[in-house]
């Protein structure tokens, strides 16, 4: 891939909301096991006791949109409108709500979510089940489409480029930035919203629940999350061109899949497929794996995936290397966990310590970092990000 800057960070998460109150928060992060334990939000958790899960506290989207319009949005479209107009904002492509660099025609958004219409279709189903299909709100019936969340982004933002919505599962956000590239390289756009955003709902949680997937992580990983983080990813030029600050550079790229080896085996963890993607990101890159200072890694608790992500990483770049878990900060958060992962290299290439490491010792600096994600049906996929200074 074309090297692309990334000069803006929107992101909605569990420490913090915006990038300067999740900067602070990164500084001295603590595990979502130690946060406090309040009553869930996002659902009805009465008929599962002692139910934990992630959620952003105290999240009310009205406080950056206003409070019109809000009504028939599920939680989480509202959640990406609140991370893309901080992100939009934070990387000086508007003020005050306006377009004061590009311009609305030449910006767009490429996003991923796993499960996003499963609160929607859930929702719809239970009023047609237990009430009559009478009653279903078709004010809402646009939620139960994969790509809504991103169509009301580019609604509420102004993005007339173009809205990609990546279903890829836990990788899904890292492939939206091998997407983004291709339309910046083809001229679709001069910016891009890119990034991820999964949100708590009670059908999530119980699928996992009933799968014995929570709660296994005894460092606080294993936790269901939720959360969004989108960046404002554009070429390096146009970036220099508009005075922009980078945060830092995109600089390769690779993905890799490995079939189960059975029809009856849906789940299958690929240690050969990650090893692959992250040979492939570290060549297209230009870089080694002595270059890696840290990875950022979708360790979350979940052993038989956990076991096979750390083994293809030290194959790959060494089993010295410092690999760290952000999920044991933010929880899973599926389709937002690459996303997650990025942003936490952003405030590692600030100065903050990567933490909390499954793995090695934490650098003295943060140049080069890789990002990885291990889905659960034998797919992998990484990114490279490299410091500006």
């Amino acid at each position: 891939m074309t090297p692309r800057a990334l000069t803006g960070l929107g992101i909605v998460s569990t420490v913090g909301t915006g990038r300067a109150e999740f900067l602070r928060a990164m500084a001295s992060p603590r595990l979502v096991r130690e946060a406090p334990k309040g009553p869930v939000a996002a659902f009805d958790a009465s008929p599962y006791p002692g139910v934990f899960v992630a959620e952003v506290p105290g999240f009310d989207a009205s406080r950056y949109l206003g409070d019109k319009g809000l009504r028939t949005l599920d939680r989480l479209t509202k959640l990406m409108i609140v991370s893309a107009r901080l992100a939009l904002h934070d990387g000086g492509l508007k003020k005050d709500g306006l377009f004061v660099q590009s311009s609305a025609e030449q910006a767009g958004i490429v996003c991923s979510n796993a499960y996003g219409s499963l609160e929607a279709i859930a929702e719809l189903d239970r009023v047609a089940i237990l009430e009559d299909a009478r009653y279903i709100n078709p004010a809402k019936f646009p939620n139960t489409v994969s790509n809504s969340a991103s169509g009301y982004v580019s609604i509420w933002e102004d993005l007339r480029a173009l809205n990609v919505a990546v279903s890829d599962g836990n990788c899904g956000a890292l492939d939206a930035v091998a997407c983004a590239d291709i339309y910046l390289e083809t001229g679709r756009a001069d910016v891009l919203l890119v990034g991820g955003a999964e949100a708590l709902s009670e059908g999530l949680f119980l699928a996992f629940h009933r799968l014995g997937a929570l709660g296994a992580g005894t460092d606080g990983s294993g936790t269901l999350g939720e959360g969004s983080a989108l960046f404002v990813m554009e070429p390096l030029e146009h970036a220099a061109a508009r005075g922009a600050t980078v945060l830092a550079e995109i600089v390769g790229y690779g993905t890799a899949f490995l079939p189960p080896p059975g029809e009856a085996l849906l789940f299958r963890a690929s240690a050969e497929a990650l090893e692959r993607a992250i040979a492939s990101a570290l060549a297209d890159a230009g870089a080694v794996a002595a270059d890696v200072d840290v990875v950022a890694s979708s360790v979350s608790g979940m052993h038989a995936f956990d076991d096979e992500e750390l083994a293809a990483i030290g194959r790959a770049v060494g089993p010295a290397v410092a690999v760290a878990a952000p999920k044991a900060i933010f929880g899973e958060t599926l389709g937002a966990g690459g996303a997650m992962g990025m942003a936490a290299i952003i405030a590692w290439m600030g100065g903050a310590t990567p933490t909390p490491l499954v793995r090695g010792l934490p650098p003295a600096r943060v140049r080069t970092a890789l990002v990885t994600s291990m889905g659960f049906y034998g797919n992998a996929s990484a990114v490279v990000m490299r410091s500006r200074s």
